[in-house]
């Protein structure tokens, strides 16, 4: 397995590829949804004004190596880029995600696409909640992946049909006895094999 690190001021997850999700349409949420988001703030998001996060990316043999800071403002949709390019010069562009149709090419085509994918994996449980469209499964007793022990399977799965970035993708959630997620694994456009897996370093919005 590919070995990554990303670390992000308030959190640290592994490398992931985003998905937006398109129409919501009615469907039963098994309670744990809820659960899962309110134990890591989804009751204090609305007094949140700003957050600042880094999304770091590091994939020697495909000699990838990146990083994003994003300072996102959730009530005014603004958003501020930085980066360096490749020849290690400062970039920064802030933009706004209300309105992207007057936004340049480069930043709803690029910059835009990358804060979504990175918003993913800064807050997914938050997403879990807020995505209807998601397909939620939940598995008591399942054995971890990556270490012994068991815990309670929360399979999301964003379907095809309902478009976005990668239809099909799908986010394995092993919930532990303290109702946060111990591990987890991620399947690119739903395949059999893990895409990736790793340990949950997700933190409480404060």
């Amino acid at each position: 397995m590919t070995k990554m690190c990303r670390c992000i001021t308030t959190l640290c997850l592994l490398c992931g590829v985003l998905f937006l999700a398109g129409t919501a349409r009615a469907q039963t949420r098994p309670p744990i949804v809820e659960q899962l988001a309110k134990t890591y703030g989804l009751d204090s998001y609305g007094q949140l004004d700003a957050v600042r996060y880094t999304f770091n990316l590091e994939l020697p043999s495909l000699k990838v190596s990146l990083s994003r800071t994003w300072t996102w403002e959730p009530k005014t949709g603004q958003v501020t880029y930085e980066t360096k390019d490749k020849d290690g010069k400062p970039v920064k562009v802030t933009y706004n995600r209300n309105q992207l149709n007057s936004a340049p090419d480069n930043v709803k085509n690029e910059i835009e696409p990358g804060f979504v994918n990175d918003n993913y994996w800064f807050i997914f449980p938050f997403h879990v909640y807020w995505d209807t469209s998601a397909v939620v499964t939940v598995k008591e007793k399942q054995k971890l992946p990556l270490a012994k022990g068991t815990a309670t399977l929360v399979s999301v799965k964003y379907p095809a049909e309902v478009g976005g970035y990668t239809p099909g993708d799908t986010w394995d959630l092993y919930v532990g006895s303290d109702g946060r997620v111990a591990q987890f694994i991620y399947h690119r456009g739903g395949p059999k094999k893990p895409s990736n897996a790793g340990s949950d370093k997700w933190t409480d919005a404060q």
